[in-house]
C-alpha cells in the first residue's frame, strides 16, 4: 500500500503519481486539512505540513488504527472539497456533513486516547 501522504490522496482524487501539474494545488488542501486536524488535537505536537511525496502517514501520526484511518479519509475529504468540489448542491452538502462528523468522531477518538482521570484514588 503507497504510504506517501502525497501519492495517496492523489490517487483517490484519480491522478497518478506521475501527474505532477497539480501537486502544488493538492499540497496546499493537504496542509489546510492538517493545520484543522492540528486544531483538534491530533498529529505532532509543533504541526505538521508536507512539501513533496517524501513524507508518509507513519510521519504524521501513529498509533490507534480507527485515528489514523480517520484521519487519512478526512484529510481526503478535504482535499477534494477545496481541489475538486462535487458539482450538485446535494453532494456539496453531503460532503461537507461528512466533513463535520470525521470532525466530531476525530475529536473523540483523541479525548478516548488522551483522556486522564482528574480523580485521586484515596
Amino acid at each position: 500500500m503507497e504510504q506517501s501522504i502525497l501519492n495517496t490522496v492523489k490517487k483517490i482524487l484519480g491522478l497518478a503519481p506521475e501527474e505532477t501539474v497539480f501537486d502544488l494545488d493538492v499540497i496546499t488542501h493537504i496542509n489546510t486539512a492538517f493545520s484543522t486536524l492540528y486544531q483538534l488535537g491530533v498529529g505532532p505536537d509543533a504541526g505538521f505540513a508536507i512539501e513533496d511525496d517524501t513524507l508518509t502517514w507513519d510521519d504524521f501520526i501513529t498509533g490507534d488504527i480507527s485515528i489514523v484511518n480517520a484521519c487519512k479519509t478526512y484529510v481526503y475529504l478535504r482535499t477534494r472539497l477545496l481541489f475538486d468540489p462535487p458539482p450538485t448542491s446535494f453532494a456539496l452538502q453531503s460532503m461537507k456533513e461528512q466533513l463535520t462528523e470525521y470532525e466530531w468522531r476525530i475529536s473523540v477518538l483523541r479525548e478516548e486516547s488522551n483522556w486522564t482521570s482528574t480523580t485521586e484514588v484515596v
